[in-house]
């Protein structure tokens, strides 16, 4: 990397009283700004990828397992088996989310003072114990308190992955590393139904169902995979042993975190969060997106079953509408990084979901044009989903803003999935008018807080602070 000759105007971080900014703006007039000329910034890049991404992403697909496969359970007999009646299936997906949503801005606070690579690998073996547990339920009551400890464990993993990778890449690097990360998701939802299908066959193995072998292997997988990441986690850079001094004080400069105050988090910061329209409009962009993510990954087999196939066919064609959301989240990704805009390929992807759903709530009995459809709207939700969370989260500035917004994006955006769990109820089926109009709206929500969010954004981009100027990306 070329010599930095010049020595930088650092961007003061002035946060309604937090600091005085003409003592930091004298101190940062005296500051020198090392030249870096060791450093080769590719090679260090790749070395951060190596290091940081493969295993969060391993943590998020036991996470995304262990969440989403009653799914499958549920086809195999789970709902006979432990006799559950009406709505209690629906009251067990819900149980999850209501510590899922209440923890996740503690959670962060907790990473960031725990450490990332202690925080999240005890929570995954919490989490894999948990699932092992729910192989074993006998009853209702069981269900739901495996349910509970599952949300309760698993919700630092998501807003505390995406917190932790902004702080190591910039911006025209972010799209790319956040949505390797999010794919786990398309990748645990394809595995999921070919997985099920295989144990599908085990039925009965020792005594068991086979939807109880979901949850034991499953489970046990997790607990492994938690024990060998607190190994592999990497903390923040400035904490990260694996780089020279040289090379962490060059991660923090490149990103510009040097330019953020860097303490505890306290209540009066959280308040001071909320004074700004942008950073609360974000979780209303994730939130219209959660609604139908998390109803195509909880009822997906039991949509496409309603489609006339058999158990082990509709875990095997689950497994389609993932892949091809997986190719498209990977395309856009590429494209927009390149170009350095996001909210074009945003809107794309709320164009597919609406065109998806218009389909299935007016076509019915042709399984192809509604596997289609359902094909859609996979590849418009989750594509656009992961450029509303980059876009949103590299948007924020330091450790104060990333911390509490991503897990307010995470959290809040969640709440959607309490209503996720009662979109698709078995009175309304096979045709769900009721559930894909609901999903329909939330998308809508989205793309009206994703325009209004872009509105702020580049009224903000005219805008000046202090004496310097925030940046902040369309």
């Amino acid at each position: 990397m070329a010599a930095i000759e010049e020595k930088e105007k650092l961007e003061t971080f002035v946060d309604a009283g937090h600091l005085d900014s003409e003592v930091v703006r004298r101190e940062l007039d005296s500051s020198s700004v090392p030249s870096f000329i060791n450093i080769d910034e590719s090679a260090l890049v790749r070395k951060i990828d190596f290091r940081l991404i493969p295993i969060l992403f391993l943590i998020y697909i036991t996470a995304f397992l262990d969440r989403v496969n009653i799914s499958n359970a549920l086809t195999m007999g789970l709902q006979k088996d432990l006799r559950l009646t009406k709505n209690q299936p629906n009251i067990a997906l819900t149980m999850f989310f209501i510590p899922y949503v209440l923890f996740e801005v503690p959670s962060n606070i907790l990473l960031k003072r725990l450490t990332p690579h202690v925080w999240l690998s005890v929570c995954t073996v919490v989490f894999g114990i948990a699932m092992l547990a729910q192989g074993f339920v006998k009853n209702f009551g069981g269900i739901l308190a495996t349910r509970f400890i599952l949300g309760l464990a698993e919700a630092g993993i998501f807003p505390g992955s995406f917190y932790l990778i902004s702080f190591w890449y910039k911006q025209d690097e972010s799209q790319k590393r956040f949505t390797v990360f999010w794919c786990s998701v398309l990748v645990a939802g394809a595995f999921g139904g070919l997985l099920a299908s295989a144990i599908a066959t085990m039925d009965g193995f020792n005594g068991l169902k086979n939807w109880r072998w979901i949850f034991i292997l499953e489970g046990l997988g997790t607990i492994i995979v938690g024990m060998v990441s607190y190994f592999l986690i990497t903390d923040f850079p400035e904490q990260a042993k694996w780089l020279s001094e040289e090379e962490r004080e060059f991660v923090v400069h490149r990103n510009g975190h040097n330019k953020t105050p860097h303490r505890p988090i306290d209540l009066k910061d959280i308040g001071w969060f909320f004074t700004d329209p942008k950073r609360i409009l974000g979780a209303f962009m994730y939130w219209g997106l959660v609604v139908p993510v998390y109803a195509y990954a909880y009822f997906a087999p039991t949509i496409i079953k309603t489609l006339g196939y058999s158990v082990i066919q509709t875990q095997l064609r689950s497994v389609i509408p993932f892949a091809a959301a997986l190719v498209l989240c990977l395309v856009v990704a590429f494209i927009s990084d390149c170009i350095q805009i996001r909210i074009p390929f945003a809107l794309f992807g709320y164009g597919l979901a609406i065109v998806g759903l218009a389909i299935l709530m007016t076509v019915q009995h042709d399984f192809p044009v509604q596997f289609g459809a359902l094909c859609l709207v996979t590849m418009g939700c989750f594509s656009a989903g992961i450029v509303i969370v980059c876009w949103y989260v590299m948007n924020l500035h330091g450790h104060f803003e990333r911390s509490i917004g991503t897990a307010w994006m995470i959290s809040f955006g969640n709440t959607g999935g309490i209503l996720a769990t009662f979109t698709f109820l078995a009175s309304d089926a096979p045709h769900y008018k009721k559930g894909y109009s609901i999903c329909m709206g939330g998308v809508c929500l989205s793309t009206l807080a994703t325009v209004a969010y872009a509105g702020l954004v580049v009224k903000a981009r005219r805008a000046r602070s202090i004496g310097t100027e925030i940046t902040y990306s369309l």
